[in-house]
């Protein structure tokens, strides 16, 4: 038996037409009185970026190797900046507590020093280690293309050595994030920063050792310890993969001579 065609489709119109009508029903019986929907937020998301997954990154590693490594240095240097800072100067000292051999007159200037910072996020939050920024009294920011730019520190965690600065500008190129678990010992890996404050500079080098800890420079330790120049001035620049990502922040000198001297 087959059912009739016309009929068959006058039931099944009815029956739609039934529920859409409780469905319409139900949806004016919750806005009557279900509950009322909450106010958004107002809180500011910030994104960090990853990086993309290894097996995607392992892609295409040896066509960077061939053409070296500018790819990644203009990346990473799209994402660092300049970090000025300066103290304002003590009052004058009576005539009779000056240090002996200064010239009369003399008024002790404010201290200016010059370290490196990391864009994290768009909305302007920069990445730079605390000992950069510590006991400053105005901070600028010298933005990559030349702009300089007024920053406030957001937070500082002098345990670890780091610091966060926020500046008040549009179109910043935040960095890419890798992977902690990604970095191993023989990795290439490329610093980038502004020491001795001649300009941007990148630096080579590979991943001599990870985890290292002990050196007395802050109370919680996890350094990677690189062959890469750091110079005074690369304090709070970028430590980055042949891809560009983020693999730490360049803290310290080790040496000799220098012991753990900041990279300031």
């Amino acid at each position: 038996m087959v059912r009739d065609g016309t009929s068959l489709a006058r039931r099944l119109w009815l029956l739609a037409a039934q529920a859409i009508a409780v469905a319409a029903g139900l949806l004016i019986a919750w806005r009557a009185f279900g509950p009322a929907p909450a106010a958004p937020a107002r809180t500011e998301v910030v994104a960090l970026r990853d990086a993309p997954s290894e097996a995607s990154a392992l892609r295409g590693s040896e066509a960077r190797l061939e053409a070296g490594f500018w790819g990644a240095a203009r990346k990473a240097a799209a994402s660092v900046v300049n970090v000025y800072t300066r103290t304002a100067p003590p009052r004058r000292l009576p005539e009779w507590l000056r240090p002996y051999g200064e010239p009369d007159g003399a008024v002790a200037q404010g201290a200016s020093s010059l370290g490196s910072g990391v864009i994290v996020a768009e909305q302007g939050y920069i990445l730079t280690n605390n000992h950069v920024i510590e006991g400053a009294d105005d901070i600028a920011v010298m933005l990559p293309g030349g702009k300089v730019a007024e920053a406030r520190i957001v937070g500082t965690d002098p345990e670890t050595d780091l610091a966060v600065l926020r500046v008040d500008a549009r179109g910043l190129q935040p960095i890419t994030f890798a992977d902690p678990e990604s970095v191993q010992v023989g990795d290439i890996v490329l610093a980038v920063g502004d020491p001795f404050g001649v300009g941007q500079t990148v630096t080579q080098g590979i991943v001599s050792a990870t985890g290292r800890n002990r050196l007395g420079i802050n109370t919680y330790e996890n350094f990677i310890q690189t062959d890469a120049a750091i110079n005074p001035g690369n304090s709070g620049g970028a430590l980055v993969d042949t891809a560009g990502h983020l693999v730490g922040i360049n803290t310290a000198i080790y040496s000799r001579f220098l012991s753990a001297w900041p990279g300031t």
